[in-house]
C-alpha cells in the first residue's frame, strides 16, 4: 500500500509557513513586552536589509540585545519580513520618501561609470558615489523600517496577550472537567 502525498500550492505553503512562525512566536520565552520588542526589531530592521547589501546583520544581534527584546522573537521577526516581500514591494516608494528628507539638491552627483581599474589604483570614488545614490532608498526604508516596526510591535503584543489569555482558559477547561 502506498500513500500518496498531497501536493499544496504555493498559498497554502505560504501560510502553513507563516502559522508555524507565529506560534514559535508565541512560545518563544520572556513576556509580551520582550517578545514584541524583539518581533519589532527583527521585523524593523529586514526592511533596510536590501538597502545596506545585508550589511545589517552584522549589527542584528548586538542590537536586539541592547535593546532588551527576544532574540528568537526577532528571528521570526525577520523571516515573516522577508516571507512579506514587504522590502522588495516598499522600495520605489522609499526612494520618494528619501527624497523629502533629504533632497536631491544635496546630493548633485551626476552618474558616472567607473573602472575596476580604478579602484585597484586605489580611487575608491566608486563608494562614495555608490553610497550617495543609495542614500535615499536607505533613508526611506529607515523610516518604513520604523513605522512597520512600532506597528507591529502593538499587534504582536495583543496577540501575545490574545493567545495567553486563550491558552490560560484552555487549561482551567481541561483542569475543570478533569476535576469531575
Amino acid at each position: 500500500m502506498t500513500t500518496k502525498s498531497r501536493k499544496h500550492n504555493i498559498f497554502h505553503k505560504f501560510y502553513r509557513k507563516i502559522k508555524l512562525n507565529m506560534i514559535k512566536l508565541f512560545r518563544s520565552p520572556g513576556g509580551a513586552r520582550k517578545v514584541s520588542l524583539g518581533f519589532a526589531l527583527g521585523f524593523g530592521l529586514e526592511m533596510i536589509v536590501i538597502s545596506t547589501g545585508s550589511l545589517v546583520y552584522l549589527i542584528f544581534y548586538p542590537t536586539v540585545r541592547l535593546a532588551g527584546g527576544s532574540l528568537p522573537a526577532a528571528i521570526i521577526g525577520n523571516v515573516i519580513g522577508k516571507l512579506t516581500f514587504l522590502p522588495i514591494v516598499l522600495l520605489p516608494f522609499a526612494k520618494k520618501i528619501g527624497e523629502w528628507f533629504f533632497p536631491k539638491k544635496m546630493v548633485d552627483i551626476p552618474v558616472q561609470e567607473h573602472a575596476w581599474r580604478n579602484l585597484l589604483s586605489g580611487d575608491f570614488t566608486i563608494f562614495k558615489h555608490l553610497l550617495q545614490g543609495g542614500l535615499h532608498v536607505l533613508i526611506g526604508m529607515s523610516v518604513f523600517g520604523l513605522v512597520l516596526g512600532v506597528i507591529s510591535f502593538f499587534v504582536v503584543r495583543f496577540l501575545y496577550n490574545q493567545r495567553k489569555r486563550h491558552r490560560l482558559a484552555k487549561r482551567q477547561n481541561a483542569a475543570a472537567v478533569k476535576s469531575l
